[in-house]
């Protein structure tokens, strides 16, 4: 029995006739050329940017794109993350989330350090994503949960997915367009019933850097531990050889490994909050809906706190790309350029009920991620990352509605 690396990653035994070996193709060619072009076109971009606009939009593009790559090799996913993990018991995605949180935690205390040397009680977390702990952002994380089930993926998810080709991304993110309008309607009433005025709790604070790092890495390890028994064990892999074939499937075809996936993002968002801001995807979007929205006379003409002090990826009235714009061409694009050469860019089609769904689940995303002031990656990554409460809040309702939509088997729309 001989063994054949696959266009998929895997190693299957028995001859060539058994599964289709990485071969090189005319198409393979161009698929290659096509995503040099793009990285190419990346890094001129980026520098015609920071020439005309300074390095913050330039940076914004290039860490965009590298959150592309990262998202679509290691398939840091949220959607397929607990679908693994609720329908098939299996954990080992959940370990790059804690993974991200880790790495992002450590990396923002050093930078809070170099920014606020002592915190006191009363003391704010400079530029992070620290919001207010409301019965608002409970109901946003639950409703956020089960949006990402029935649309199939969060913002973050629908844009790299779009990279790949995936129809379905297009009805969910115009659904989130439509949420994030119908979170500028409601969202006066609702803030100044349950978020202003709630408390913003920021862990270093109350107890310091080292001490809230020590919290924080103790809760992400009884995590990981609790998750163990759904972490089946992996399959023997045969001894390699390094060759060309085998960096190019390792590169380019087989998934990359859960703890590099999560470290990547972990590290992304540290130099993100360093150079930039902290991450997120729903400004950029967000802000041009209230901005086409803004003199129809359907939204209110200011939002409570919204335009006020209220951290997270809030929504301004714009008429420009904005640095989080750039985040999120630079997400598409490198995610279509991570793609290619793994001969995972195809078309996928979609019919009337999964467009129906992801329109459906978009929406929901969208009013969440208003009423939360942000998403997955603002609230969840970002917000834990800068040892905010708010984040923990968010994570436990997102997760608590992901729980539920997949047990009612939502995602079957």
């Amino acid at each position: 029995m001989t063994s054949v690396i696959t266009d998929s990653g895997g190693v299957s035994p028995g001859s060539a006739t058994a599964a289709r070996p990485i071969g090189w193709t005319r198409a393979d060619t161009a698929r290659t050329i096509l995503a040099l072009t793009l990285a190419a076109g990346l890094a001129v971009t980026a520098t015609i940017l920071h020439n005309a606009a300074g390095s913050a939009p330039a940076t914004s593009l290039l860490i965009g794109a590298a959150l592309g790559i990262v998202f679509e090799r290691g398939r840091f996913c949220f959607y397929c993350i607990f679908r693994d993990l609720f329908e098939k018991k299996n954990s080992r995605g959940s370990y790059s989330i804690l993974t991200a949180l880790a790495v992002g935690s450590v990396g923002y205390a050093i930078v809070f350090a170099m920014r606020l040397p002592a915190p006191v009680p009363g003391s704010e977390a400079p530029g992070a994503h620290v919001g207010p702990v409301s019965l608002a952002l409970v109901v946003a994380g639950v409703v956020f949960g089960l949006g990402v089930v029935i649309s199939g993926g969060c913002i973050a998810g629908h844009l790299y997915r779009l990279g790949e080709g995936s129809l379905r991304a297009i009805p969910a993110l115009a659904g989130a367009l439509v949420g994030f309008g119908l979170g500028f309607a409601t969202w006066n009433p609702i803030a100044r019933l349950t978020v202003l005025g709630a408390p913003a709790p920021w862990l270093p604070a109350a107890a310091g850097y080292v001490p809230a790092l020590v919290l924080q890495l103790g809760v992400l390890t009884a995590i990981g531990v609790a998750l163990l028994r759904w972490n089946p064990p992996q399959a023997a892999q045969p001894e390699r050889v390094i060759t060309a074939t085998e960096i190019r499937r390792s590169l380019f075809f087989k998934r990359w490994p859960t703890l590099l996936t999560g470290a990547l993002v972990g590290l992304i968002g540290v130099i993100a909050y360093l150079r930039v801001g902290p991450l997120g995807v729903t400004s950029q979007l967000s802000s041009a809906t209230r901005t086409v929205l803004d003199d129809t006379g359907w939204i209110p003409e200011t939002l409570v706190g919204i335009d006020g002090a209220l951290a997270g990826c809030v929504a301004l009235v714009i008429d420009t790309i904005t640095d989080n714009g750039w985040l999120i061409i630079g997400i598409l694009v490198g995610s279509l350029a991570a793609a290619l050469p793994g001969r995972r860019f195809r078309l996928e089609p979609v019919g009337a009920r999964g467009s129906g769904a992801a329109l459906l689940g978009g929406i929901m995303i969208g009013w969440s991620a208003v009423i939360g002031l942000g998403c997955t990656v603002g609230v969840f990554l970002s917000g834990i990352q800068a040892f905010a409460v708010s984040g923990w809040v968010f994570a436990i309702a997102l997760v608590s509605g992901l729980a539920v939509g997949f047990a009612l088997k939502l995602n079957r729309f």
